[in-house]
């Protein structure tokens, strides 16, 4: 060939096309390769020149193809993977030589496919494109021995072409299935039927994997199987998912039955029917199932809680979120038993609820023991209040009035006598009766019980800024007088409250607010100190007596705090008919 025809003919191919093109002499010998010829292969584009084609496309017969012909190829890049390419090839003769001309098109390549190739060669390039991205494939002949493969076998498999070409599917096999398993696919297949099923394969580095698989035989005219085209879809993880869904199923009977056993259970739709109860549900409110579905849960409704209870309750779950509190309900015989409740609203794809899963416990017993012991803390807390009031009178009244006493007898020899002792005694008797009147009033302060809550506040923060250089502003929007257990309660969360903050607070100011506020009355004592993390904190006596207090008087306490932000302690007890 001559050398300058030659350089004018590669100058030609590499500028005027963009396909991947080989020029290959008649012993098959590449002397020429584009630059997509070499990474489609993964060659530098000196590397290609002076190979045997077939090392590049092993089994390529360029005399037996016809001209122009579009023929299937799996290609052998540098790395070892096998990919699948269409090819058409040109033959022609320079100078008494014959050259081939192969324009090759990876199966991704489609967009470069001559336009004037057929639609169904196109739509054929489409299927094997997509086959070979998301499907492992692989030929084998009638004896089983691989004859190709492709990039995703090689991927999944961790196998090379060059590794797995010319073996049987042994290479891979796991030993997970039996003989039998084997020996029926086999059947199938050498019968000239299609199989289908699932395969645990064991990869190159000692991994199993599971492929979904479909093994076509391809028949001969005499209808003998000539070779095998073995389809798979890796379905390892879905296999892994079925795995664990089985066990959680397992998991949810096993829990379904201690709920069952140990719960009380009920589901409604998004109304509030019930569709379904437990067996617990019907032994404790004594209902049968037929009495219960259809109804809602007015059925069993003891009138114990307010109608903004559970306006509360429904606005809550019908939000989407969980509901958890305590429900005293009342059975078919009209027994009363209380439940401790937590609401699941099930939601759909607009997060919307569809349906409610209430799951209660009966805690009737330990609800009975607490209103017990909070009559019992309340009737307590009287007991201490009456001994206050009584000592508070005795210091009052009877040791302060002979102090005092004590102390008009010293004016009087004073008058008579002027001696340093009897100084001394009128100081000593001054400071004993204030000391008196200080724990008299501490005790129980008489003004409580003769005027009134509110002046006895005013009384109490006058003496407390006095004392302590505190600032207390003071805010009360009482419309009545309240039962005297009530507003000792006030006063003496009050009194404690102002010791913590005159302890703790490292504050010059604090609020205390009374107020009437939807049929309860709201007390709250408030500073701006240096506050702490609540859950970091012990709490002591002081907090826990609060806390006593506000419950033997049918109230609730909440503390509130955070460090560099001041504390507020608010007390809420309930409104009766517009008294306490």
């Amino acid at each position: 060939m001559d050398w300058n025809n030659h350089l004018k003919m590669e100058k030609e191919i590499s500028s005027g096309s963009s396909d991947a093109t080989i020029l290959v002499n008649e012993s098959g010998v590449i002397s020429f390769a584009n630059q997509q010829v070499c990474e489609s292969f993964g060659y530098l584009n000196h590397e290609l020149i002076g190979e045997k084609l077939l090392n590049l496309m092993p089994g390529a017969n360029l005399q037996a193809s016809g001209e122009g012909e579009i023929i299937h190829q799996f290609g052998i890049h540098r790395d070892g993977h096998a990919f699948s390419l269409f090819f058409r090839v040109n033959a022609f003769s320079l100078e008494k030589e014959v050259y081939y001309l192969v324009v090759f098109h990876k199966v991704k390549d489609q967009s470069r496919l001559n336009q004037q190739l057929s639609y169904p060669i196109n739509e054929l390039v489409d299927l094997m494109y997509a086959l070979d991205e998301s499907t492992i494939v692989a030929f084998t002949d009638e004896k089983g021995k691989i004859k190709s493969v492709n990039k995703k076998f090689c991927e999944v498999s961790q196998y090379s072409a060059a590794e797995l070409i010319g073996k049987d599917h042994r290479i891979i096999n796991s030993g997970y299935h039996s003989k039998g398993f084997m020996q029926e696919l086999w059947r199938t297949i050498s019968s000239g039927s299609v199989w289908r099923g699932e395969i645990k394969n064991k990869a190159k580095d000692g991994t199993y994997y599971w492929v979904d698989t479909t093994i076509v035989p391809f028949l001969n005219e005499k209808g003998n199987p000539y070779k095998y085209l073995a389809v798979r879809k890796e379905i390892t993880e879905y296999k892994r998912v079925v795995e664990e869904l089985g066990k959680s199923v397992n998991k949810m009977t096993d829990f379904q039955f201690a709920l069952d056993a140990s719960s009380i259970i009920a589901i409604t739709d998004h109304r509030g029917t019930i569709k379904y109860v437990n067996d617990q549900f019907c032994r404790i409110s004594k209902f049968s199932k037929e009495e219960l579905i259809g109804q809602d849960h007015r059925i069993i409704n003891s009138g114990f809680h307010s109608r903004e209870f559970f306006s509360s309750l429904w606005k809550t779950i019908s939000a989407g979120e969980v509901w958890k509190g305590e429900i005293k309900n009342k059975t078919k015989d009209s027994t009363y038993y209380w439940v401790d409740t937590t609401i699941v609203p099930f939601l759909d794809e607009y997060n919307k609820p569809y349906q409610y899963l209430a799951i209660r416990y009966e805690v009737t017993q330990r609800k009975l023991a607490e209103e017990k012991i909070q009559k019992m803390t309340g009737k307590i807390i009287d007991v201490q209040e009456e001994e206050r009031k009584r000592i508070s009178r005795e210091l009052h009244d009877d040791i302060g009035q002979n102090l005092y006493s004590h102390l008009i007898t010293i004016n009087r020899l004073q008058t008579e006598m002027d001696h340093p002792l009897l100084n001394q005694m009128q100081d000593e008797a001054t400071e004993i009766i204030e000391a008196l009147r200080q724990l008299s009033w501490e005790l129980r302060p008489s003004v409580l019980d003769d005027l009134g809550l509110f002046p006895a506040i005013r009384s109490l923060l006058v003496q407390f800024s006095e004392h302590h250089h505190i600032k207390v502003h003071f805010k009360c929007y009482l419309n009545c007088r309240l039962n005297t257990n009530k507003e000792i309660t006030i006063y003496r969360i009050i009194q404690e409250a102002l010791t913590n903050i005159r302890k703790y607070a490292q504050t010059e100011e604090a609020t205390v607010t009374i107020w009437e506020i939807e049929k309860e009355v709201r007390v709250e004592i408030e500073d701006k100190g240096k506050g702490f993390d609540i859950e970091k904190v012990t709490r002591g006596v002081g907090l826990f007596s609060m806390e006593e207090r506000a419950r033997a008087s049918g109230g609730n306490l909440i503390l509130q705090s955070s460090e560099g932000k001041g504390t507020k302690v608010i007390l809420k007890m309930p409104m009766v008919n517009g008294f306490l």
